[in-house]
């Protein structure tokens, strides 16, 4: 998978989840084998960089190579000055978000309300085009505002237009928040549309469904996002089958187990003890999804105050194993 320049190891990619993506979460999932981690998308206005959430969304240190980060605003001259300043900082991929469905974003003209406003998404895209190059561009959208305002074919051929490297597409639309289905017989029209490579995103839960996402759609990638919280394996297990045909074993308990304290650990090495603590909550109750636990688990979950309550829970969550204690892997 090519995206530009910039080659991946495979064709399947982290979606950039706000609150979750985060480069803990980022790199697991490429140590298990995403091909790329997009990360958690940052306002175009960069004088709102200067606070600990934006200075940590823009840290990029020790994360291996191709870094790609999505960046979040309604003004072309804004959102070019942004590109610029994250390939500065390391990036190698600029992402344009015209997707978000959130009413705080939308209610600013930016995410996917900027797909009623053709002009401007044009304006946009060629700016940004223009003030990364040489560096990929890439879009993120949804279908459109409405089931009755889809123009996501539109969209994309503007975005070819434009010189935007690759585009992901959501298959649901602005209006559809997450509640409906997702679709991709929209995803299937934009592929007779444009050549541009194309990422497909939504309701891809599983090796085989993300296999007839691609067969049906023709397009050439797949981006998985909640699928992956409490299972950062899965992008690899979706790269493996779309390569040779094979389902990979689930991982057994004692490797989620490592998976989940490496990625414990590095939240609270991240964000300090306090607020590690606070973000991990989430990760721990998404790992014990579908697995033996307490009925008050969820509770103790939610409680847990210091890394040493949530290591407690833990083994609680892995007792029946044998793993009780041990170190990681």
């Amino acid at each position: 998978m090519r995206i530009g320049p910039v080659t991946l190891a495979n064709n399947v990619i982290l979606a950039p989840m706000a609150g979750v993506a985060d480069r803990p979460f980022r790199q697991l999932c490429r140590r298990l084998g995403a091909g790329l981690a997009v990360a958690e998308m940052v306002a175009a206005d960069s004088a709102l960089w200067d606070t600990p959430k934006s200075r940590r969304r823009l840290d990029f240190a020790d994360e291996p190579g191709p870094i790609a980060v999505q960046i979040l605003g309604s003004d072309p001259c804004q959102l070019a000055e942004a590109a610029r300043r994250n390939l500065a900082l390391g990036a190698d991929i600029i992402d344009i978000n015209m997707g978000c469905p959130v009413k705080k974003v939308c209610r600013t003209r930016a995410g996917a309300a900027l797909l009623r406003d053709e002009p401007r998404v044009g304006r946009i895209l060629a700016a940004v085009v223009e003030a990364a190059a040489p560096a990929p561009v890439t879009l993120k959208i949804r279908t459109g505002w409405s089931p009755a305002e889809r123009n996501a074919t539109a969209i994309a051929g503007i975005a070819e237009d434009c010189g935007i490297a690759a585009l992901t597409i959501h298959g649901r639309t602005r209006a559809c928040g997450y509640r409906e289905p997702a679709e991709h017989e929209t995803l299937r029209e934009v592929r007779e549309r444009v050549a541009l490579p194309l990422i497909a995103n939504g309701d891809i839960a599983s090796p085989e469904g993300a296999r007839q996402v691609l067969d049906y759609t023709q397009a050439d990638a797949i981006m998985i996002g909640r699928a992956a919280q409490g299972r950062p394996w899965i992008c690899g297990q979706i790269a493996h089958y779309l390569a040779d045909g094979v389902r990979p074993k689930e991982p057994s308990p004692a490797r989620v187990r490592e998976y989940l304290l490496t990625h414990l650990d590095a939240l609270y090495s991240l964000y300090g003890t306090e607020l590690g603590v606070r973000v991990a909550r989430k990760h721990l109750a998404w790992y014990a999804r579908g697995r033996t636990t307490t009925a008050s688990f969820p509770v103790q979950v939610n409680g847990a105050e210091s890394p040493e309550q949530q290591m407690a829970l833990v083994d609680i969550l892995f007792q029946g194993y044998g793993l009780e204690g041990k170190q990681p892997l």
